[in-house]
């Protein structure tokens, strides 16, 4: 009877296990975040002690580990969602960022004599396939009459696209902040930005998985970023000495930067999944993406409200 007793007593509990295994997951949240991204202030003012952080260099290298599961949340610009649904890569669209299209732009040599986009005909311009840039680049050819075939394109990392156009390998670098701020020397020209052209929002992505089974934690995630974001914005010097060290660059840059780049955090709305499906949708004609993704599907409201 005794043994019949423990039996069962085990049984109650293991049962009771695997409700619990049902309800919110008990393991950290993993963000992938970009050095400057809005991540970056949240991570450097500790203002969310209980996740694990991993750095990437751009957005598509961060959409490959939301692929592989490595991470549950991250933050990238408006294409690299786009290239990471035309992987099949599980994920929800969770919230984004006012539009900041003076953050993004092409530069030029000012030795080079180009004056205008359309003397970049027949020229190469570097610039990282799949992130926000991608798409600066093919509105900017439609603005001057251009096509993609009427220049020649090399996709380079920002770590790669920096010395290529420091010694002169390419005409042209089409980067965001903070490599662009980075990259404003002395004869160096921004020839144009996303102005009037491109919204260059960012995103926050979430896996389908963390969306389902950790969602409290990223709404109080969301919560906390957004409330930090808007502090940054309030208080743009102390915001400046606080990411220097942990963008590693000096302050006057730092802050040159996130006076263009920095936006109010916004939540995800039907008009922002139409706004990403007409981008998507210039991709697929252009056969830079395979066949059509629905972006309007992604767009998840859940979190939306998070902050108190």
């Amino acid at each position: 009877m005794r043994r019949s007793l423990a039996l069962i007593a085990a049984l109650i509990l293991a049962a009771a296990g695997a409700l619990t295994g049902c309800g919110e997951s008990e393991s950290p949240l993993r963000v992938g975040y970009q050095r400057f991204g809005g991540l970056s202030l949240l991570k450097a003012r500790g203002d969310a002690p209980d996740v694990t952080w991993s750095l990437f260099d751009s957005g598509p290298a961060l959409t490959e580990a939301l692929k592989a599961g490595a991470i549950d949340i991250g933050q990238t610009g408006e294409a690299p969602p786009i290239f990471a649904a035309a992987a099949k890569t599980p994920f929800v669209i969770a919230a984004t960022g006012a539009p900041s299209p003076k953050s993004e732009a092409v530069l030029v040599k000012a030795s080079r004599g180009y004056r205008t986009f359309a003397d970049l005909r027949g020229r190469t311009i570097a610039l990282n396939k799949g992130s926000n840039v991608h798409w600066l680049l093919v509105e900017l050819l439609e603005a001057n009459g251009m096509t993609l075939d009427d220049v020649q394109v090399k996709y380079l990392k920002p770590a790669e696209g920096r010395p290529a156009f420091d010694n002169d390998q390419i005409d042209a670098w089409v980067i965001w902040d903070p490599y662009f701020a980075l990259a404003e020397q002395p004869g160096v020209q921004v020839l144009a930005d996303a102005t009037g052209l491109v919204n260059n929002r960012e995103y926050v992505l979430v896996s389908k998985d963390a969306a389902e089974q950790k969602t409290e934690k990223i709404k109080s995630f969301l919560a906390a970023y957004e409330k930090t974001t808007a502090w940054g914005i309030a208080n743009p010097d102390e915001r400046a000495r606080i990411l220097a060290p942990e963008l590693k660059i000096d302050e006057a840059t730092t802050k040159r930067a996130l006076a263009r780049a920095a936006q109010p955090f916004t939540p995800v709305t039907a008009e922002i999944g139409e706004e990403l499906q007409g981008i998507a949708d210039g991709f697929t004609e252009l056969e830079l993406i395979p066949g059509s993704v629905d972006m309007r599907a992604l767009i998840d409201t859940r979190f939306a409200g998070s902050a108190p």
